[in-house]
């Protein structure tokens, strides 16, 4: 069942699909950075750097295959809705997501789902909302805007998203927001989702231009045995997949902080806000909050607060931040911490994500490929 995932990132929405059986078709996303880890995980050739605000529909049909996609899933970028940083209303970025609706509509699929934060409820964002919704092609139903949370489908952090799902009554069953809400379970402890992961160290060897290290404990729960399981055939260059397979594990590298904010950070108290930094420590028995990207190289590169470890006085790492969203510990990120951590805290739950797609893919009937829309 393919799919085109639209302004993709590095992958946490398509990686859910993935799991739930849909296979991504094209990829596609403005920024090299995020399209290269995008490329590297999945080991796919058609994640294409493509200005989905320039680019015409045809070139996405012609670059997706000849079989009309199932699906087209997707995140246009959220910066101008916001709440964390300046939510502006003449964004340019706004306009992406009635372009997202246009060109799912040229592609044609059985369904779509856009996602994006809360803040693209505020009333302010309202007429961005209806512009959208009165590009749906009527021949779709429409559920939403929907706000779930990614910590009631068993994730380990507090996660807000805001959906827009369109389906084709005449392709598959219908769906419905109750269809979601049987798949809630309950959310993942901090403890579960971290508590087996090395300390951050220096790399014991470099390949990829990775620092690997090695795990040192078994799992300690069902979350964890999850998160270690190898990927699935084809996904990651071939010496990434040897040494995950030898017990090696990337994400680990140590930030360094000064003695005294050693001294404030073990002085914290578990779920209550460090006072000179307002960092959040963690709780081993609690969830982690919403993990934040920070600004882009636009608006000043700034690092978004990474929380504190439970019991360790320092903020955490990369893979721990990478569990605690549900990404799975073969997936690389970047080289760099701000890289990865901007690219985690943009991204969508793939524990999310699997349990949408995976109620979709349910509803979606066994008809083969259909012809390509007319453009």
């Amino acid at each position: 069942m393919n799919i085109v995932d639209l302004f993709c990132g590095c992958g946490g929405l398509s990686l859910g699909a993935h799991y739930a059986g849909f296979n991504t078709a094209l990829a596609v996303d403005v920024d090299n950075d995020l399209r290269s880890a995008y490329r590297r995980n999945f080991g796919v050739g058609n994640a294409e750097k493509l200005d989905l605000a320039k680019t015409k529909a045809a070139t996405l049909k012609r670059k997706s295959g000849p079989e009309r996609p199932v699906g087209v899933i997707g995140g246009p970028p959220c910066q101008g809705f916001s709440v964390m940083g300046r939510s502006i209303d003449d964004d340019p970025r706004n306009n992406l997501a009635v372009r997202f609706i246009e060109l799912t509509a040229a592609l044609g699929p059985k369904f779509f789902v856009m996602e994006n934060v809360p803040g693209i409820l505020a009333p302010r964002h309202k007429s961005t909302v209806d512009a959208v919704l009165s590009s749906i092609p009527d021949h779709y139903e429409v559920l939403g805007p929907i706000k779930l949370n990614a910590a009631d489908f068993g994730a380990a952090t507090s996660r807000e998203r805001v959906l827009i799902v369109g389906f084709n009554p005449s392709e598959m069953d219908a769906l419905s927001v109750a269809d979601f809400d049987r798949v809630k379970l309950p959310s993942t402890s901090v403890r579960e989702a971290i508590h087996d992961l090395p300390s951050p160290s220096a790399g014991v060897r470099k390949d990829g231009g990775y620092d690997w290290v090695k795990y040192t404990t078994e799992p300690k729960s069902a979350y964890a045995r999850k998160m270690r399981t190898p990927p699935p055939r084809g996904y990651l260059p071939e010496y990434a997949r040897q040494l995950f397979a030898k017990g090696y594990v990337t994400g680990l590298q140590p930030t360094e902080h000064t003695a005294k904010t050693i001294e404030r950070f073990s002085e914290t108290l578990p779920g209550k806000q460090e006072s000179v930094s307002r960092y959040q420590r963690l709780s081993w028995e609690g969830i982690a909050p919403t993990l934040r990207a920070g600004t882009g190289s636009d608006k000043g590169s700034y690092q978004a607060a990474r929380p504190i470890h439970p019991r360790e006085p320092r903020v955490i790492s990369i893979r721990e931040a990478a569990r605690l969203q549900g990404f799975p510990d073969w997936f690389l990120f970047h080289p760099t911490k701000w890289h990865s951590h901007r690219m985690i805290g943009n991204s969508v739950s793939p524990i999310f994500s699997e349990a949408i797609f995976s109620v979709i893919a349910s509803k979606l009937d066994s008809k083969n490929a259909l012809p390509l829309a007319a453009e």
